[in-house]
Formats: structure tokens, sequence, C-alpha cells
């Protein structure tokens, strides 16, 4: 079953206006994206990486769940495709831990940029699960992409950073929740998806709370309760942002968020990128942008009817 797209929110506003608002939205989720993961990084040094991966998912369900009520009613409660529902969000969960984790070792402009392998994974977890081709032009900005992805991780083999490989995970875990989400993207409102997610990681989460918590600082308190209003909103605005404008071309914009996350790394940690990963971050982004126009482009030739 479908569920209802008649009520098109922005079909009163001309197209350029919604492009716009959706360019907007977008830049600013994800600057709040890049956020919540400096606070997740620094509550990582306080708390259990558990603790944090709880935190974030229990408060955003107990924030969103009046406003899905009031909206959806007792249907919120009844998501469609409950068992992928449930992988999608043991893939929340999986991701959250991983990149608190990996990130406790490595700089956090660097731990964003890598993370931005995960397009690039999603080709190849496309051409696998949801039986995608991707052409040569796609394939060579992915070879692009993990080049640049190489660049920022700089892996010596005699003094290996576990951290790069654990966030290099966390973009597998993304890429596959990504293609989980295309799945549910025709039979659940996002909003409602979201939820079920959140709801999920916290159960899940919440089996491993025992063996894990710690004492909560009283210095942490403030950054957890900004850690879940940051990740709810952002959750928010970036399902908002893909009313207003399709994925294509809103896809250049996503690295805002390697732009937020250097900012963010010199506010919150004092540090920079080095030379080579600035070339790795270039790298990633430019092959970002191509991908992602390239996939474009293959798509609108398809819906062409040939003659």
């Amino acid at each position: 079953m479908v569920y209802d797209r008649a009520v098109n929110p922005v079909a009163h506003l001309p197209a350029t206006e919604s492009l716009g608002r959706g360019i907007i939205i977008i830049c600013i989720g994800l600057s709040l994206a890049a956020f919540s993961g400096a606070l997740m990084k620094l509550l990582g040094n306080q708390i259990s990486v558990v603790q944090v991966a709880w935190f974030r998912f229990a408060g955003m369900s107990l924030l969103m769940l009046p406003f899905l009520l009031w909206r959806y009613r007792l249907s919120v409660l009844r998501p469609a495709r409950p068992l992928v529902q449930i992988v999608r969000g043991l893939t929340l969960a999986a991701a959250t831990t991983l990149f608190v984790k990996g990130s406790q070792t490595v700089d956090y402009a660097d731990a964003i940029a890598i993370l931005y392998a995960y397009p690039f994974l999603l080709v190849i977890v496309a051409s696998l699960i949801l039986d995608e081709k991707a052409g040569w032009t796609v394939w060579i900005g992915v070879i692009g992409g993990f080049t640049g992805v190489l660049l920022v991780m700089r892996p010596e083999f005699d003094q290996i950073n576990i951290g790069t490989f654990l966030i290099l995970a966390c973009a597998a875990v993304i890429s596959v929740q990504l293609a989980l989400n295309r799945k549910l993207g025709q039979v659940s409102p996002p909003l409602i998806t979201a939820f079920a997610g959140a709801v999920c990681a916290t159960v899940v989460l919440s089996l491993m709370l025992p063996g894990q918590w710690q004492a909560v600082p009283d210095s942490a308190w403030p950054w957890i309760a900004l850690l879940v209003l940051s990740g709810t909103i952002n959750q928010t605005l970036l399902v908002l942002a893909f009313v207003y404008a399709d994925a294509s071309t809103l896809a250049p914009f996503t690295y805002v968020e390697i732009v937020a996350a250097v900012i963010l790394g010199f506010l919150f940690f004092g540090t920079l990128p080095s030379l080579l990963s600035w070339a790795g971050i270039l790298l990633i982004t430019a092959s970002g942008i191509y991908v992602a126009r390239a996939i474009h482009l293959r798509n609108v030739s398809r819906r062409v009817p040939r003659i």
C-alpha cells in the first residue's frame, strides 16, 4: 500500500521559490547534523558510546511522538513494512555507535569527510540490493570518491588508526540505511519512518545499556539536551528539504556538512584538516557531485520516451 501523497504542501509555490527553500533547508539541516556529530564526539569523552547513542534516539523519539500522534493519529504506532523498519533501526544504532567510537581518535573534519564515502558505497549497495545498474560514468566518480577517502584516511600499516576504519564502516552501514529508505519511501511517510527507526534504535541500545552505563557528569547534561534537540530538528529539516526539491537537485548542497564540520572541528576541538586531507575533501566533494549528476542524467534519459 502506498501512502497518500495527494496533499502537496508546496503545490502553490513557484518552482524557483520551492527550490530555493529546499536548498536553504537542507543547508541548515546538514549544518545542524555536523553540530550534532560534534556534540556526540564531545560526549564520547564523558560517557559511554552506547549512552551517547541511546540519549540521542530516546530523546528524539519522545520529542517526535506528540506531533506525530497529532498528525497521523494511531497509525504512527503501526508503521508499514515493520520488519524493514526494524532493520533500519538497527542500522541507525550501529552507525551512531561506530561514528562516536571512531571519532574519538580522528579529527572531526576528517571523520565527516570519511563518512561521505556513503554516496559511493550506496552505488554498490543499490546495484546489489536494489538491482540498480550504474554506468561507467558513475563508476569513474565512485573510484574518484574512494581515492579522496583514502587521502583523508592515509592508511599506514605500521600505525593503523582503527578510528578511520570504524567511520568507514559507519559509512557502509549508512549506505544500507539509505537503500532501506528507498524501499520505505513509497509506503511510509518520512517522519513516521524517522520515528520508527529512532524507537527501534532506542530499544536495541536499551538492551546494551546495563553493561555500558556510566554516571553522567553534571556538565554533560546541557550537551545531551542540545544533542537531542539539534538531532531531532536536523532530521525533520532533512525530510522537509526533500518535499521542496528532488534529491538530484539537492545532492551538491549536501557537502555543506563537510564545510560545517571544518568550522566546528576548529571551534570545538582546535583542529584543521592537513593539506592531504584538504585534497581528499575536495576530491570527495567533486566526485560526489559528479556521481549525483551522472545518476540524474541517466535517470532522465531513461524517462525520455524512445520513438
